[in-house]
């Protein structure tokens, strides 16, 4: 079956349709020889409160963002760049011992990131695709065989499509890496993520507070109405046992594990949760076919770098891809190899570096807690140290292209892929 597309994206979240949107920006494919299918396309919720899924955006992937045109359609009243962030234990108290604080101004920078409205950012991201030109199939998938020359795609509604490359996007539950046959590793961890809006006694002051107790790390980030949005990792029977509370109750639940930072809380809408788990794909790659994304890992939520991780990976994608120019077929596993090799020495020591965070930080032995506070306290009085971190988070320390690094960052990148 003779290709229709040169890449096929399948996953219409901010990851798929951000790679869609670069991969027209830097003219590594024709828009039009570009296709995102997904059974059910984002809608734009226009009138609607904040989503209660925020993301928390670096300045390596909001330049991502930007570069495929997707960054400047965000209203701005659904972008919030907050501009400290304090790190506490509870053994400790926040901005004294045991604490950590990072200020943008220490670095130079206008702010440490922005907390982006997920409903938002996918609408925009599609809404970004769909201007470039960008082919969109509202359908979902039922096969994806791997030929020769293309990868030949059936999708429910019973149309068939052909690309020379399939990249998965599609979560961490992903159809194509479970129809591809690559398996994951990982584990449970046996919590949930409970998220929610409050109304704090205190303003938040464009801070992001996480503070670190035994049963997991519970973080604010702010919102630009003055509230917060809540991300409270809890033990699973914990998270049945609060999910079960009066609004009054859950209140003070959440005040004492936030030890009060910010004065008494109020709820703002109600509670979703989901369950945490480490995973990584035990290959990102194969012939013709790349994961993106939750379809190629998912980590622990208490550094907020899951989407951010998705990005990069399109950003490093695309990269290989542009290197090996027209000449190379898109599903070419030589080049495929240097996008997996390249992702997967940032993605497994990112990975492992968050899982062991959370295993030291929930565990309540007090030999252990006064090594964390310790800890703390120590790179709280290095300033190289605690600029390092915030470049760390911002995006601009690390292995990315040239294309997402600015003028004034220390970037590690490369100069070109990694083969």
């Amino acid at each position: 079956m003779k290709p229709e597309f040169d890449v096929a994206i399948v996953g219409a979240g901010p990851v798929g349709t951000a790679l869609a949107c670069l991969l027209a920006a830097r003219g590594v494919s024709p828009p039009a020889r570009i296709a995102v299918i997904d059974a059910k396309f984002p809608s734009d919720g226009e009138g609607c409160d904040w989503d209660l899924r925020v993301f928390a955006i670096s300045r390596a992937a909001e330049r991502l963002l930007e570069a495929g045109g997707a960054w400047q359609r965000l209203p701005s009243a659904r972008v919030h760049g907050y501009e400290r962030m304090c790190v506490w234990d509870a053994a400790g108290a926040p901005g004294g011992r045991g604490s950590l604080t990072f200020d943008c101004a220490d670095i130079g920078e206008p702010n440490l990131g922005s907390i982006v409205d997920g409903r938002a950012l996918k609408w925009h991201c599609l809404q970004a695709a769909r201007q470039a030109g960008v082919v969109c199939i509202e359908a979902g998938l039922r096969e994806a065989v791997v030929e020769d020359a293309a990868v030949r795609i059936r999708l429910t509604d019973g149309r068939e499509v052909a690309a020379r490359l399939l990249a998965a996007a599609d979560g961490a539950d992903s159809p194509s890496r479970r129809l591809l046959g690559i398996g994951t590793s990982g584990h449970p961890y046996g919590a949930d993520a409970l998220v929610m809006h409050v109304h704090t006694e205190r303003p938040h002051r464009n801070t992001a507070w996480q503070r670190f107790v035994s049963s997991g790390p519970l973080a604010f980030l702010p919102l630009p109405d003055g509230r917060s949005s809540i991300v409270w990792s809890v033990r699973r029977d914990e998270a049945d046992r609060l999910r079960a509370l009066d609004a009054a109750s859950f209140s003070l639940a959440l005040d004492a594990a936030s030890a009060g930072v910010l004065g008494r809380t109020r709820l703002a809408t109600p509670i979703a949760s989901h369950a945490l788990r480490l995973q990584n794909a035990n290959r990102y790659v194969r012939e013709r076919v790349a994961l993106l994304g939750d379809a190629a890992h998912v980590v622990h939520p208490l550094a907020g770098q899951g989407l951010n991780l998705g990005l990069l990976d399109c950003a490093a994608l695309v990269a290989v891809l542009e290197e090996a120019g027209q000449s190379a077929a898109f599903g070419d596993l030589r080049v495929l190899r240097r996008y997996e090799r390249w992702r997967r020495s940032e993605i497994l020591p990112a990975a492992a570096g968050f899982d062991a965070l959370e295993r030291l930080f929930s565990n309540a032995n007090p030999a252990l807690a006064a090594l964390r506070v310790g800890g703390l306290e120590a790179v709280s009085r290095l300033p190289f140290a605690r600029r390092w971190f915030a470049q760390r988070a911002l995006g601009c320390r690390g292995d990315v292209p040239p294309f997402l690094a600015g003028p004034g960052d220390f970037t590690v990148g490369r100069s070109s892929p990694r083969r």
